[in-house]
């Protein structure tokens, strides 16, 4: 059985507003405790959501914290619309890099590899989905504009994998790396 969030029932009203506050409430414990010191009782206390409600939502901060990964970038942040390719990927990748060099960067990118089944027949998870519609709808603007742009899959691999992986492996990603990664997807 996969323990997962249930789907909102209604995204604008008191179930969303619950979810921001318990989601808010751990973005600051993250940034004071560390997510080995998360519990569902601080969060509770923190959010002034009782615990039962947190329980029966998400059954465990593990379920919490991916729900957090799912409700991340693909959804509250908006992709660039600077009016070239290079500006729209430039702005993308360096947001993309500051958001993982951050604390809560590490940690949500963390909770995601935790997330991923082991099935190796899974597939894209929802969140590489919606971005990736996303980003296709970006390099359609840039074709549109009468500008070539790559294909999804060329920009996620040779400019979000490096950024991502650094920021699993190594020290994250700066702005003027992200940049660098974005020339050498346009300039070969």
């Amino acid at each position: 059985m996969v323990n997962s969030p249930r789907p909102m029932q209604r995204p604008h009203g008191r179930s969303e507003r619950l979810r921001e506050r318990v989601h808010g409430a751990v973005v600051e414990l993250l940034a004071e405790r560390g997510a080995d010191e998360l519990t569902i009782p601080l969060i509770a206390e923190r959010s002034g959501v009782h615990q039962a409600t947190i329980y029966r939502r998400w059954g465990k901060v593990s379920v919490l914290l991916s729900d957090m990964v799912q409700a991340g970038p693909a959804r509250t942040s908006p992709l660039p619309d600077t009016g070239s390719l290079r500006g729209d990927l430039e702005a993308y990748a360096t947001a993309v890099a500051g958001s993982l060099s951050g604390p809560l960067g590490a940690l949500m990118l963390r909770a995601a590899v935790d997330a991923i089944p082991a099935d190796p027949d899974r597939g894209a998870s929802a969140v590489l989905a919606e971005r990736s519609t996303q980003l296709s709808e970006m390099l359609e603007k840039a074709r549109a504009r009468g500008e070539s742009p790559p294909t999804v899959a060329d920009l996620l691999e040779v400019v979000v994998a490096p950024l991502y992986f650094r920021a699993l492996f190594d020290r994250p990603a700066s702005a003027d790396d992200a940049r660098r990664l974005v020339a050498r997807l346009l300039d070969g």
